[in-house]
């Protein structure tokens, strides 16, 4: 194992003598970059055997063969989740057991072997509990849970990698979007992200570094994001470049479905879930262009993001606005989410999991 890479000069720090509970971090400026931790988890395993137990190491630099899989032909999955600290001292997660189901389903596309729901959900307690403290305090941020499941193994035609490696790290982190008004989205018309058929309804590795560019050239043209357009119509809305949409019209709350190209995000499915309680009809439908532009509002959720307002979006020469602010759904239901994340109110659902021993 190489030794623990130092942290970034870049990253703030506290100019006082930091508390023992907490990492130097000045928790005031965190934003989502990465801030590296002190460990982090790995096991590895055959195709087609199970994983070993796993250890937590010092965060570094891992060797890996030239000819693997990962390398070679993007065979590899990640996840993304976040850990919290309440103000009564413990440290939860948020269905930590969807990630370990995605991260399965994911693997069976991909011809890879995958841990057990069990060792997931284990592996991502060992990991937090190591790096405790930081995980921010209330308020200030969380603690986003990074796992990798990658083919290690040297491969030179194609096919599964012969060995994986299950692997977490960890970093605090502050809001995505920095900026404290809505997503400025522009619709894509000239570039796909996902085909019937494909990896776009599981968390590919090779799934992102073809949104990179048209991410940039939406960034350029001053806008937040870009919003991705179907492969077989151009005609219906798909993905955020990092996370799923919703419109609203009166009573009705619309998103896209999951049929294979857009990814079943966890935070997606629970906002779902929490604006069925409060009333709302939510439908998961082809949801068109046409119908975007006739909303009366807009969000997107996501583990990073967790729920965001759309503020505007342009499609060609026609720029639309929506509704935000305290009266807008999306501000409600982001409350609602997180009141629960941050254990302010009681978790009637049973969404979170408390990691045990974390106790000060």
């Amino acid at each position: 194992m190489a030794p623990s890479v130092p942290h970034s000069s870049s990253v703030p720090l506290l100019t006082s003598e930091a508390n023992e509970k907490y990492a130097n971090v000045n928790w005031e400026e965190l934003g989502f970059s990465l801030i590296p931790t002190d460990y982090m988890y790995m096991s590895k395993c055959k195709q087609g055997e199970s994983f070993s137990e796993g250890e937590i190491v010092p965060y570094g630099d891992i060797p890996i063969s030239p000819c693997a899989g990962i390398l070679n032909y993007g065979q590899g999955l990640f996840e993304g989740l976040k850990a919290y600290r309440t103000e009564d001292g413990r440290i939860t997660l948020f269905r930590p057991d969807q990630n370990a189901f995605r991260m399965q389903t994911g693997a069976d596309r991909l011809c890879m072997t995958s841990p057990s729901s069990d060792q997931f959900v284990q592996a991502v307690k060992k990991t937090v509990l190591a790096n405790k403290k930081w995980v921010p305090p209330p308020g200030k941020g969380s603690l986003y849970i990074r796992p990798l499941l990658i083919g290690t193994g040297a491969v030179l035609g194609i096919a599964s990698a012969p060995e994986y490696t299950f692997l977490i790290y960890v970093s605090p982190v502050g809001n995505y979007h920095t900026a404290s008004s809505g997503l400025n989205l522009i619709v894509d018309h000239t570039y796909r992200r996902a085909h019937t058929g494909g990896t776009g309804g599981v968390k590919s590795c090779t799934n992102y570094s073809p949104v990179v560019k048209p991410l940039f050239e939406a960034k350029s043209s001053g806008f937040s994001d870009i919003l991705f357009l179907d492969a077989a119509t151009g005609r219906n809305i798909e993905e955020v470049s990092t996370c799923n949409i919703f419109i609203t019209k009166g009573n009705i709350v619309s998103t896209p479905p999951t049929s294979g190209t857009i990814l079943p995000g966890i935070t997606r499915k629970s906002i779902s879930e929490l604006a069925s309680d409060i009333g709302y009809q939510v439908q998961e439908r082809d949801v068109s262009v046409e119908e975007l532009l006739e909303a009366e509002e807009v969000f997107c959720t996501g583990t990073a993001m967790v729920v965001k307002a759309v503020e505007t979006v342009t499609f060609h020469d026609k720029k639309i606005k929506y509704r935000t602010g305290e009266e807008a759904l999306s501000t409600k239901l982001h409350l609602m989410l997180t009141n629960i994340q941050m254990g302010i109110v009681e978790d009637k659902k049973s969404w979170m999991v408390e990691i045990n021993g974390c106790d000060e």
